[in-house]
């Protein structure tokens, strides 16, 4: 894939040097010519100085060829305005900016450009450390709002229709494990022995569900 990278501070340089590893097509841009040192001798991606939001800046480091953009500078302003020059003027869907303030990530999220939060995430990656093993959250939207979490059951779920447990917990099971492959489940899948199970949950019903799912279901 070609990316453009606007930003070569730590992430964007860790981020540039690990697609340019992986054998992607890897352009950098920074007003800062000594931040290009951060790249290291082994990078065989382009380097491009300037605003990264800047039509000409952009065009220099290919952006009509490219599969995606990323804009991770340090400045929430830069970053989305680059996000939405890319994805509006060059009409590239692939579009992430990097968001100090969550509230402005959630907006943009709204408007299609994938966002990363640095608080958000903090706070994401401290709650999955905190919560114990089994209902860790292994993915949360950008509000925290949802989540989706493998959870353990009780033997007495075993043989029982998954539509029937996404009924008696009032929760998707959208994924589940079977003999070390993955599948999506139907409506007539059984939940087997073994099983692990991915349940899709909003994060305030987490000890709820857990609870349900740890205890034999209703005879009914």
């Amino acid at each position: 894939m070609d990316i453009v990278i606007m930003g070569c501070g730590r992430v964007g340089s860790t981020l540039a040097r690990s697609l340019d590893a992986r054998g992607h097509s890897v352009s950098v841009i920074d007003l800062d010519v000594d931040a290009f040192r951060r790249l290291g001798p082994d990078f065989s991606g382009r380097t491009v100085h300037g605003v990264g939001f800047d039509r000409q800046v952009l065009l220099r480091a290919g952006i009509q060829d490219a599969d995606g953009f990323a804009a991770v500078s340090s400045g929430d302003n830069s970053n989305i305005l680059a996000a939405r020059v890319v994805r509006e003027q060059f009409g590239i869907t692939n579009v992430v900016a990097r968001v100090y303030d969550q509230a402005r990530a959630e907006v943009y999220e709204r408007l299609g450009i994938a966002t990363v939060a640095t608080v958000r995430w903090a706070a994401a990656q401290v709650m999955m450390k905190l919560l114990p093993t089994d209902v860790s959250p292994e993915w949360l939207d950008p509000s925290q709002d949802t989540c989706l979490v493998r959870l353990r059951y009780a033997d007495g779920w075993v043989g029982m229709p998954i539509s029937r447990v996404e009924a008696a917990i009032d929760a998707r099971v959208p994924f589940l494990s079977r003999f070390g492959r993955g599948t999506c489940p139907g409506p007539r899948t059984v939940l087997q022995a073994d099983d692990q199970i991915w349940v899709a949950i909003r994060t305030d019903r987490l000890t709820e569900v857990r609870t349900k799912l740890a205890a034999n279901p209703p005879r009914h």
